[in-house]
């Protein structure tokens, strides 16, 4: 293959997974950040690096998970900044997909809970139950031991719990429904 035909693969290659992981990247990204114009930037900010990568990625079937990573790091990084640092508004952020009133309101006290708890925290939650990863691919996608990541589950889960207080038993009686 001479180097325009090498170029146009990659290309096509990359547009088309690009077009197939779109949207969930940039809803992981809203679940880590709790925000669509930052999600937005963070999911643009994964693609970019991933396109910048593209030719040395070997594995394919590990795209999936090196966008994870890319993600959450700067997703974390990100909330470490002073400037970036979340503030509390009254308006729900508007996610732009239409959904029954009993479905947004439970996608909105979630998010609103995992806004609260600290970051780290907030990743192993959404990768874990959120994404549905297992226990060592969500260490894999942090780049932490397995232990790391059922510890912060369980200090995340306790600090979801504390946040929610009596929400936990509206989004039980929602998701049960």
């Amino acid at each position: 293959m001479d180097d325009a035909g090498e170029q146009k693969f990659v290309a096509e290659t990359f547009e088309e997974y690009f077009r197939a992981r779109r949207d969930a990247v940039r809803r992981t990204a809203y679940l880590l950040c709790g925000d669509w114009h930052h999600a937005d930037d963070h999911a643009q900010a994964a693609f970019v690096a991933l396109h910048r990568h593209w030719r040395r990625i070997r594995d394919r079937g590990a795209l999936d998970a090196w966008m994870r990573r890319t993600l959450v790091r700067a997703v974390v990084d990100e909330s470490r900044r002073p400037w970036r640092r979340e503030r509390a508004t009254a308006e729900p952020a508007d996610t732009g997909v239409p959904a029954r009133a009993d479905t947004v309101a439970t996608r909105h006290v979630l998010v609103d809970g995992l806004r609260a708890v600290p970051p780290r925290q907030r990743a192993v939650l959404v990768l874990r139950f959120l994404d549905g990863l297992d226990v060592a691919a969500t260490a894999a996608a942090l780049g932490c031991t397995e232990g790391t990541v059922k510890s912060q589950t369980a200090h995340g889960l306790a600090a979801l719990r504390t946040v929610l207080g009596d929400s936990l038993d509206d989004l039980r009686t929602t998701g049960s429904g």
